[in-house]
């Protein structure tokens, strides 16, 4: 069982560790800037609050002044919810394209096993990096935190990540229902990479903007917010089912799409 779900997982086993170690390591020197900013004589929230709406949604900016609104602008805001949703549909993006494009899925459909299964666990082996990631970043921050002699909330911390798995498994959802509409990977991977970071523009400026607010609700930024977890303590559990259910959804597309295509078997 899940053989294709771990032969997916051991390919990517060597660029997990990197990114999971380069992001810790990111982290924590992010939180060992924290010191220099809150010993500055400068009202840096004052200066904040003059930026435009928009950019303060993109941002998700409340406030720098604390460890936990620096965190969430600096690396929740940018690194978890904007980079790793682009790193994450764009690694779906290539699931079953790759395999298309370079006729290794002939190869692999010839063997006793569904086209569904094989999406399924390819898309599953996504869930591994996904979890070390957070794991590890998680730990790193904790850590850097007490080492600069501050404290944040161990809850809060440890849901921002938790909450983060539904959102990004929606972004490599995006990525996976273009893998089986587009037939040639690279195409499919920037396509994925500009819709998701069109739908974090959208979010952004819908937010700020009361006649097209609705627009973000397509967004599946609208649902995870690193802020609110981290400086009001407040955790969205709709929105995670929201990110779960819209991930299944796409999932059953992609399913629907791929069990029907031609590929030249």
């Amino acid at each position: 069982m899940l053989e294709i779900a771990r032969y997916e997982t051991e390919k990517r086993r060597r660029g997990t560790v990197a990114l999971a170690v380069g992001i810790g390591v990111l982290a924590l020197v992010f939180v060992a800037f924290f010191p220099s900013l809150d010993s500055a004589d400068v009202d840096i929230d004052a200066m904040l609050a003059a930026y435009p709406p928009a950019i303060q949604e993109a941002f998700g900016i409340a406030t720098l002044s604390t460890i936990e609104g620096f965190l969430a602008v600096e690396i929740y805001q940018f690194v978890w919810l904007l980079l790793l949703g682009l790193y994450f549909a764009y690694s779906a993006a290539g699931l079953i394209a790759d395999d298309v494009e370079r006729d290794r899925m002939d190869l692999t459909l010839s063997l006793p096993v569904s086209r569904s299964r094989v999406l399924a666990e390819k898309f599953l082996s996504l869930l591994v990096p996904i979890l070390a990631l957070n794991a590890v970043v998680a730990a790193a921050v904790y850590v850097g935190v007490l080492a600069i002699d501050q404290s944040i909330d161990p809850l809060d911390l440890a849901m921002v990540h938790a909450l983060s798995v539904p959102y990004l498994l929606a972004c490599g959802a995006i990525g996976l229902v273009l893998s089986v509409l587009v037939s040639r990977a690279d195409v499919a991977k920037r396509i994925a990479i500009a819709l998701v970071f069109v739908l974090f523009l959208v979010e952004s400026v819908s937010a700020s903007t009361e006649e097209l607010e609705w627009l973000g609700y397509v967004s599946p930024t609208r649902y995870y917010d690193p802020t609110a977890i981290l400086v009001e303590g407040s955790y969205d559990f709709v929105g995670a089912a929201v990110l779960l259910g819209a991930a299944v959804a796409l999932v059953l597309l992609a399913r629907f799409r791929f069990s029907g295509a031609d590929i030249g078997t």
